[in-house]
């Protein structure tokens, strides 16, 4: 079953490069009966700024969530990690130093060298 997208979902977008790579991480997966998984992005407390982004594959959508579209695919994020995203854009890097997603995130004041932790005033 596919869950329309929130209209919460405009204040996090995803690029095309990182719906792209969703996609290709997606058409690898085996079929499951609920259907396909959706990328979940969250923000929890830790890292070594005080936040740190999580990225997982979910098989399925919680009631509270909301739903980005992503290409073809979707991004889940849960409210209380949606106040931290306001206005951020999910990304796929793709580099020397490695492929990976990240978050290109207006309200980080602070990141760490990985960029997989930031922290807030």
């Amino acid at each position: 079953m596919s869950t329309p997208p929130s209209p919460q979902a405009e204040m996090f977008c995803v690029s095309d490069s990182a719906a792209h790579r969703l996609r290709e991480i997606l058409d690898e997966q085996p079929a499951t009966p609920t259907g396909e998984p959706a990328l979940r992005v969250a923000v929890e407390a830790g890292g070594c700024n005080g936040f740190q982004y999580k990225f997982a594959l979910e098989p399925e959508t919680r009631p509270d969530d909301i739903v980005i579209a992503a290409g073809t695919a979707r991004v889940l994020v849960d409210p209380a990690s949606m106040d931290l995203l306001s206005g951020a854009v999910l990304d796929f890097d793709d580099s020397l130093m490695g492929a990976h997603f990240t978050v290109r995130n207006p309200q980080a004041a602070s990141s760490c060298g990985c960029g997989t932790s930031f922290s807030v005033e």
